[in-house]
């Protein structure tokens, strides 16, 4: 069974591990308060680079939150859409409300709706908006699982039935009597706690705010690796069957870091929304999922840092691409994936680790 990277690295080169982990984040922590200096100081950055690469920090907890369940347990989801949209939809519904005031939002009077669903009760407060968030993703994951994991489903069909969820999800989101917004989804936002969604001091709260998460995920990762409770779920990973026979019910442990991984992208939706300005279904769909399956295979699956560098790698190449070959950045894409896997099996943090060729 083997230990996540981190955690070997933290045991082999503790100062040099503590050492780039502190330089990373301090650079992380600096680098939205240069979107405050001048347009013409050579440090500066606009709010839309800020904006570009707090979406990808968000995209990193995702697949960290992924790594979780597929290097640790082996459980290999291809349905986390749904919960990084619903984290989402939670924000946005409390977005909306501000927006609107006491009236109901702009694409409900569009539909002749002249009152809430009854869901929408309380979305105005910012804090039942946060309980929406962990509580919506936390409770689809532990349904869904218990009957997954009673039912003994695992493998490929544990990947289809993942899959199927999102896909069903993103169809219901899509029907304008729903109360979601249709198509369209949610935009126009304005303000969250009562400050602009646009202002640059509310772009940094949100980016420093993303930070905070992704190093809250990475140390649950990281803690995980070292207590009981991570190597049960190596165990599960890489001889279930052998585990039983040992006296443990893997059911239990699948179930607790399913639901966190969820509970994760839950929030990682929920800080994405204002960012971005905007969530629909599309967010659901089932190739987001398995975009977010080929970060965390790019980066190097169990690693828990390899993830975020897998989604950094493929949404920073997409962004470059997309501005200076936008007929031709899928092609480019699909050979950093077809490198990869033919030269770095084991991810790109695979050239970290000995043996790797």
């Amino acid at each position: 069974m083997t230990m996540p990277m981190t955690l070997t690295l933290a045991r082999k080169a503790p100062r040099i591990t503590c050492v780039l982990g502190l330089t990373l984040l301090l650079a992380l922590i600096i680098l939205p308060f240069l979107a405050l200096l001048p347009v013409d100081h050579p440090l500066a950055i606009s709010v839309w680079t800020l904006t570009l690469v707090g979406k990808i920090l968000c995209y990193a907890i995702v697949a960290v939150a992924l790594d979780l369940v597929w290097g640790y347990a082996g459980m290999l989801s291809l349905g986390h859409g749904i919960f990084f949209a619903l984290g989402g939809y939670a924000m946005g519904m409390y977005l909306m409300r501000q927006a609107s005031g006491e009236g109901v939002p702009a694409f409900m009077s569009f539909l002749s709706w002249t009152e809430l669903p009854w869901f929408w009760w309380g979305t105005q407060y910012f804090l039942w908006a946060m309980v929406l968030v962990v509580m919506v993703p936390g409770l689809l994951a532990l349904v869904f699982g218990w009957f997954a994991f009673r039912s003994k489903i695992k493998g490929v069909y544990f990947s289809i039935m993942t899959q199927a969820l999102t896909f069903a999800g993103m169809l219901l989101f899509f029907r304008n009597e729903t109360g979601f917004g249709g198509n369209n989804g949610f935009t126009g936002f304005t303000t969250i706690l009562g400050f602009s969604v646009t202002a640059t001091t509310t772009r940094i709260a949100l980016f420093l705010a993303t930070v905070l998460l992704l190093v809250l995920a990475l140390w649950i990762g990281w803690a995980l690796a070292r207590s009981k409770f991570g190597r049960i779920l190596t165990a599960v990973r890489d001889a279930e069957n052998r585990l039983m026979f040992c006296g443990y019910d893997p059911k239990g442990f699948k179930l607790l870091v399913w639901t966190l991984s969820a509970v994760l992208c839950g929030l990682a939706g929920a800080l994405y929304v204002p960012q971005v300005g905007i969530i629909n279904p599309s967010e659901m769909s089932p190739t987001n999922s398995i975009e977010a399956a080929i970060w965390v295979a790019l980066g190097g699956r169990g690693t828990l840092i390899g993830p975020v560098f897998g989604a950094v790698l493929v949404n920073g190449a997409k962004s470059w691409f997309t501005v200076i070959m936008p007929e031709y950045w899928q092609l480019f894409l699909g050979l950093i994936f077809i490198g990869v896997t033919l030269f770095l099996p084991r991810g790109v943090i695979g050239l970290f680790r000995k043996g790797d060729k």
